[in-house]
This record gives structure tokens, C-alpha cells and sequence, in this order.
């Protein structure tokens, strides 16, 4: 996405994350946090078992250079923000989701530049030593997701009748703004759409349905509730396609690496919208 498009995604997720807060209380994150199980679960499929399945992945595929590291770039970069509002509209465990978005995003300061230059090394033969902004990896995590959840769960607070009323017509919004992604996505990659599916479709689709699928089972093998188990399986499989697509074109200066990013982009609303459907029939509020 353009500097533009990702702007536009960013207040709207701002803007969604604050109405989110207003169904949740300092309770749901204690409850996270007096029973970790789930959070284990999740760090260990997000940070651990993503980075095996990509690296696996590459040596299955068949893939040029650009897409191999691509992939391996994917595999680093687990959910962001829209791995929330994907979770909020599944009516999984929110809490739990936004609270691996905030450690998860911490921990791969480290880990990215381990996993991508680990894997620079497999394909290509060398060594590429990467480094990310800190501070501004920090301050997204804080202004688009915690400091609006913030808020929410003040309002809900103080206001308590007030975000009781809102909760609807914020889910309404928030899966009007989850179409409008995937569309604007399809209108603005329509004349290069078809060559890079052709490219990192099939590999970027595996990637996506193994991650959810073991995330998932990962959470039934751990005895998580329902709403936790579809809260793993999409900060699992739902990676963040635009710190993938920075990481290539800034920091590695090869937009080339950027293409698996920008056809997962894609392919993951598509999936998590059918498993949204799946989550919702059988999550009952």
C-alpha cells in the first residue's frame, strides 16, 4: 500500500480499536494475565512455529530469490494491528489478541533481524545485518492499537450506558471498513494482481492456512476455550503484510521482496473473511 492508503487504514483502525475498548475492562486483561496459558500459546506459535513453517515452506516451493525471501520476511512479521480488528469481527478473544499484538510487537524487535538475516543467509549466500526503528515500531503499537483500547475502556468506564449502545453499530463499522480494505486492495493491484499470484500465490496461501490451522490446534491441545483458540489461529496466521512490505523496500532497499508481502496482503482478508463467517456461527455472545 501507498504511504496514502496506509494512512487512510491507520486512522480507521484507530478509530475501530477505540470502539473496541469499549467492550472490554481492566478485568479481561487480568484474566489474560492470572491464567498465561493462552498468552504462551500464542508467542510460542507467533514467534516459534511461523518462522518454521516459512523456512519449511521455502524448501518445499519451488521459488525464485525475491519470493523466497519474501516469504521468510512474512514469517517474521507476525499480527499487527489488523490482526484486532480480524479477531474483534470473529468474535474471538480481544483481550487476549491485543495483548500478543503488544508483546509480540516488542519481542521481534529482536527476533526479526534474527529470522530475516537467518534466512538471507539460506537463499542467497550472505549475511545482511538489518536493524529496526525502535521508536517508531514502539510508537505505532502504542498510537494505533493501546492508547485507543485505552480510551475505549475508559469511556466504557465512566460511560458505561454509552459504549453498551455503541458496541453494534462499532462491529457494523468496523466490517464495512474490513470490505472496503479488500476492495481497495483488488481496485489498486488490479494490472500487476495476476503476474504476482502467479509468482507467491500458492506459497503465501500455504503459509497463511498452516499458521491459522496450527495456531488453532496449538489452542485445542493447550484445552483453550473457543474464543482464545480463534484469537491464536489469527494472530498466528494474520501476519503484518505492511511492516513485511517496509522491511523489504526500506530496510533491504529490494521492492522484488516486497511482492510476497503484497500478494498475502490479499489473500489473508480473503481467508480470515471465510473464517470470520466459520467463527461467528459458532461463537455464540
Amino acid at each position: 500500500m501507498d504511504s496514502i492508503s496506509t494512512a487512510i487504514l491507520a486512522i480507521s483502525l484507530i478509530i475501530i480499536m477505540l470502539g473496541m475498548g469499549l467492550s472490554l475492562t481492566v478485568k479481561d486483561f487480568t484474566a489474560v494475565f492470572v491464567r498465561p496459558k493462552a498468552i504462551f500459546i500464542g508467542l510460542f506459535s507467533q514467534l516459534i512455529i511461523l518462522p518454521v513453517i516459512g523456512f519449511s515452506l521455502i524448501n518445499v516451493y519451488e521459488l525464485s530469490d525475491n519470493i523466497a525471501v519474501g516469504v521468510i520476511i512474512l514469517a517474521a512479521c507476525p499480527g499487527g494491528p489488523t490482526s484486532n480488528l480480524i479477531t474483534h469481527l470473529a468474535k474471538g478473544d480481544l483481550a487476549l489478541s491485543v495483548s500478543l499484538t503488544a508483546i509480540s510487537s516488542l519481542l521481534t524487535l529482536i527476533s526479526i533481524p534474527f529470522i530475516i538475516n537467518l534466512g538471507l543467509q539460506q537463499v542467497l549466500g550472505e549475511g545482511t545485518v538489518i536493524q529496526l526503528n525502535v521508536i517508531q515500531t514502539v510508537a505505532q503499537i502504542l498510537i494505533i492499537v493501546i492508547i485507543p483500547v485505552g480510551i475505549g475502556m475508559l469511556l466504557n468506564a465512566k460511560k458505561h450506558e454509552f459504549a453498551l449502545k455503541m458496541l453494534e453499530p462499532v462491529r457494523k463499522a468496523s466490517a464495512v471498513v474490513f470490505i472496503l480494505v479488500v476492495v481497495g486492495i483488488i481496485i489498486k493491484e488490479r494490472s500487476v494482481i495476476i503476474a504476482h499470484f502467479e509468482q507467491a500465490g500458492l506459497v503465501t496461501l500455504t503459509l497463511n492456512l498452516l499458521t491459522m490451522a496450527v495456531g488453532f490446534m496449538l489452542g485445542y491441545l493447550g484445552q483453550l476455550n473457543l474464543r482464545q483458540r480463534v484469537s491464536i489461529a489469527i494472530e498466528s496466521g494474520i501476519q503484518n503484510g505492511t511492516l513485511g512490505i517496509s522491511i523489504a523496500t526500506v530496510l533491504l532497499s529490494n521492492t522484488g521482496y516486497a511482492v510476497s508481502s503484497a500478494v498475502y496482503g490479499l489473500i489473508m482478508f480473503l481467508t480470515a473473511g471465510i473464517f470470520i463467517f466459520w467463527a461467528n456461527k459458532h461463537i455464540k455472545t
